[in-house]
Parts: structure tokens; sequence; C-alpha cells
């Protein structure tokens, strides 16, 4: 593991820690029974099997 030579000012780390951003997943339209549902694109494929129970 990387281990720092010197210590990080508290200004370097938290803009460091802010360009984390968590992103909105893509939403597809889903036509089960139906009905039209807006799920993430990565999971169309468990809801078409009935893995997952669809979204109300």
């Amino acid at each position: 593991m990387a281990v720092p030579k010197r210590k990080m000012s508290r200004s370097n780390t938290r803009t460091r820690r802010s360009q984390w951003k968590a992103r909105t997943p893509d939403l597809v339209t889903l036509h089960v029974g139906g009905r039209e549902y807006r799920v993430p694109r990565n999971l169309v494929a468990a809801y078409r099997r009935g893995v997952l129970p669809l979204p109300e």
C-alpha cells in the first residue's frame, strides 16, 4: 500500500475527496406485462427474468 512521505494539507485532502461524485443511473424504458417501467440499464435483464420485483 502506498504511504505518503508528507502530510497532506486539509484543503488538498478536501479537494481530492470532492472529485468522487455519484452519478444518476441511466434509466431505460422497459415494457413488462403491458406496463411501462423506467429501470437502470444494468438491471434490465434481471427485471425481465423476474429476479427483481418491478418498481411500483
